[in-house]
């Protein structure tokens, strides 16, 4: 496809998406890896996703979010809740497994 149809008829489904402003093509790619990082996609996975060898440029979509970092939180503290069903007298170990 020609460079001057492609940006014709990626307008025009802009507009039809009612996306205003500077979208460009790219951007779906890094937003497609920036959600999969955040849905808990692992460094390799987003390589393979990427069809990059290095980890350099997957690393880009690692960044983290204040809703990555409550999920994170929350899945401590439900470890330690379990650590203390288990033993509650050595909640913490038994949440470490040591």
């Amino acid at each position: 496809m020609r460079r001057s149809t492609f940006q014709r008829n990626w307008r025009k489904g802009l507009k039809g998406a009612g996306l205003t402003g500077r979208v460009h093509f790219h951007d779906l790619r890094h937003t497609g890896n920036t959600w999969a990082a955040e849905s808990g996609a692992t460094l390799r996975e987003l390589m393979e996703r990427m069809g990059h060898a290095s980890s350099r440029a997957a690393l880009i979509y690692l960044h983290t979010n204040d809703r990555r970092h409550q999920g994170v939180a929350q899945a401590m503290s439900e470890l330690v809740a379990e650590g203390l069903r288990d033993d509650p007298d050595d909640g913490l170990a038994a949440a470490s497994g040591t």
